[in-house]
């Protein structure tokens, strides 16, 4: 069998993880590829907050800034597409985009993020990221001493009240069900004078993104200002499944601390694989996704 053209690497997703990966490659002279469809799960955030020296800036214009600066690097290319399928080779791995193309690589990093699964519920979509939104680290700052939802329940919900209540003394538990929290969660939760709503929610009245009340299926109304989601979610690709990775009970690709998974030659880095998120943390994790792949490579060929 004749070996194919083979970058070093490929990286799948060319938002921050990925461009910190290929950053990190490129700066060891590693040929690299980025296949990038441009759809960042972020797109409708008006800011991101949170990140040393790009605090307040738009997702784009970091994104964009970061870009330029990967592409001064000579031996990494980009290639804009979606790729939807994997397969490990005796070279390594074959990726196949949308429209058929085929392009090989001797290792594999997966920077793809992931999909929230926001409920089918009027305004929900339009102000996800904007007003409704997922972490007080990157948005609570923005949003105290303002009227505030939690949509959560039980643990989660118990978990992300701590954080605001520290934020803003105006806080409401929506669970849209029977509350499930133990008997010493709720006795903290009423010390802290935080209200539980176990009705469902109808809509989320808003202008351009920007809550302005809640209604619910009995018809009450309640103002609110800013609204906490905590939401399912599933992986933005398929290919790491496709590859054999393990995964957590929660639904992130399983690493170790360098980013590795268990399948030989595919690290994974971002929000698919971390807990935290946030910027700052798809970018140290792409940094160390690539510098361990470049340590693959030396380990292969010194």
């Amino acid at each position: 069998m004749k070996q194919p053209d083979l970058f070093d690497v490929i990286i799948i997703g060319g938002s921050y993880a990925g461009l910190s990966a290929a950053m990190a490659l490129g700066r060891s002279l590693r040929n690299v590829l980025v296949i990038d469809s441009g759809k960042p799960c972020n797109e409708q955030t008006p800011h991101s907050q949170n990140f040393l020296t790009q605090d307040g800036k738009t997702p784009k214009e970091i994104s964009t800034l970061a870009k330029s600066q990967v592409q001064e690097y000579e031996t990494v290319q980009f290639y804009n597409g979606k790729a939807i399928s994997a397969q490990k080779t005796d070279f390594g791995f074959e990726i196949t985009a949308e429209n058929g193309q085929n392009f090989n690589s001797k290792k594999l990093i997966v920077a793809t993020g992931i999909i929230d699964e926001v409920p089918d519920i009027k305004g929900f979509k339009e102000s996800w990221g904007i007003s409704l939104i997922h972490c007080p680290y990157c948005h609570g700052y923005e949003y105290r001493g303002r009227k505030t939802a939690i949509i959560a329940n039980g643990d989660k919900a118990f978990h992300i009240s701590s954080l605001v209540k520290n934020l803003t003394e105006e806080v409401r538990i929506l669970t849209r069900g029977k509350a499930q929290f133990t008997h010493e969660q709720l006795e903290k939760l009423k010390n802290n004078q935080i209200e539980i709503i176990e009705t469902e929610i109808s809509e989320l009245k808003n202008e351009n993104g920007y809550v302005k009340s809640l209604v619910f299926e009995d018809g009450n109304e309640i103002d609110f200002e800013a609204v906490y989601g905590a939401f399912p979610f599933r992986q933005h690709s398929e290919i790491p499944k496709d590859l054999g990775c393990e995964f957590t009970e929660m639904g992130h690709i399983k690493t170790d601390m360098f980013q590795k998974t268990n399948v030989s030659g595919l690290l994974v880095c971002g929000d698919n694989s971390a807990m935290m998120r946030s910027v700052s943390n798809a970018v140290m994790t792409g940094s160390v996704a690539g510098a361990m792949v470049n340590m693959e490579l030396v380990a292969d060929d010194f």
